[in-house]
């Protein structure tokens, strides 16, 4: 493919800007602060538009792989379109709101922002929208988004989402799951087993449990799994909880099919080993890519996609059918 730079403010005709900017966005470059864990190609071009920086704040837990992917999509957005791309995250709202708030005083020209807890971050959203500082939210909380003030939300419907899962389990013929909460407060998580109510057809229980104290959730799943034998369904939130609660089902002697929400390496062997039935992608890639790219085209060309709705990166649901390809795309870091 052969890439273009953009226009300059002088360049006549906007069907020509739009054709312009639509063979950079296709191009990727080799540039940016961090260069994405995945890389982006030696001889790739970057835009040639000012640079500017972004910023994303997210709820994520230090070291977890749903957000490694997020933030590879981010920085190979970022390097493409000649973006400085900067990260905080933090598991608490109140850090979360003060990371934004830093990073309006830095003046960045754009920040993303999860909504796992929206209390907690509004004003700061709303702050940097008064600021004219676009925002785009991603992942948590979409239903909030456009009322703060963001461009737009790149996520799946979680509720929608859970109902897909709780149907699946129907067909598979489940009787009585259980769904595992792994973070006390985070309202997607709260949607998705709403969500799995909805579309089971019989009882859910939901399991409260410290995700970041992988000895006690692991053992909070077992001890649920022994005390109802009845349970032949267990529903987990994060990829990280698959694993720990595969454990937790061996030493409980459960038979309780295994189904989980995200992606990761771990998730698409114990697809392959049919240790768990299916998962749920929500494509955080995208989520961390189209971020970038959206805010960018909103501050080169003006572009809003979708309408101010939210656009949707899943939910689709995969199982040990995918895993040939799967295990391609995790292997470089992009699902």
């Amino acid at each position: 493919m052969i890439c273009v730079r953009t226009a300059r403010p002088g360049f006549r005709g906007a069907a020509a800007l739009l054709a312009a900017l639509a063979l950079v966005a296709g191009c990727s470059g080799s540039g940016g602060e961090h260069g994405g864990h995945g890389g982006t190609g030696a001889g790739r071009r970057i835009a040639d538009t000012p640079r500017m920086t972004f910023a994303m704040v997210s709820h994520a837990d230090t070291g977890d792989t749903f957000w490694n992917i997020v933030r590879n999509g981010a920085e190979q957005a970022a390097a493409k379109d000649n973006v400085k791309f900067l990260y905080a995250n933090d598991t608490d709202g109140a850090e979360q709101a003060e990371a934004v708030e830093s990073y309006i005083d830095q003046k960045v020209d754009g920040l993303i922002v999860t909504l796992a807890e929206p209390a907690a971050v509004e004003a700061a959203v709303r702050k940097a929208v008064a600021r004219g500082i676009p925002v785009i939210t991603v992942n948590a909380g979409g239903r909030f988004s456009r009322a703060y003030g963001a461009l737009t939300h790149i996520g799946q419907d979680e509720a929608a989402a859970g109902r897909e899962v709780g149907a699946e389990l129907t067909a598979r013929h489940a009787k009585k799951a259980l769904c595992v909460i792994h973070e006390q407060g985070d309202t997607s998580l709260a949607d998705r087993c709403a969500g799995v109510r909805k579309g089971f057809h019989g009882p859910v229980a939901n399991l409260t449990v410290d995700g970041a104290d992988a000895s006690a959730a692991r053992s909070a799943v077992a001890a649920a799994l022994r005390a109802d034998r009845s349970i032949d369904a267990v529903v987990t939130l994060g990829a990280p909880m698959a694993a720990l609660t595969a454990e937790a089902r061996k030493q409980a002697g459960s038979t309780a099919q295994l189904a989980t929400f995200d992606l990761d390496a771990t998730v698409v062997r114990l697809l392959k080993s049919k240790d768990l039935a299916f998962a749920v992608d929500q494509q955080p890639y995208l989520q961390g890519y189209e971020a970038v790219d959206l805010l960018w085209l909103d501050k080169v060309n003006g572009n809003v996609l979708g309408g101010g709705r939210p656009v949707l990166t899943g939910p689709t649901l995969v199982t040990s059918k995918d895993v040939p390809k799967l295990a391609e795309y995790t292997g470089r870091g992009t699902r």
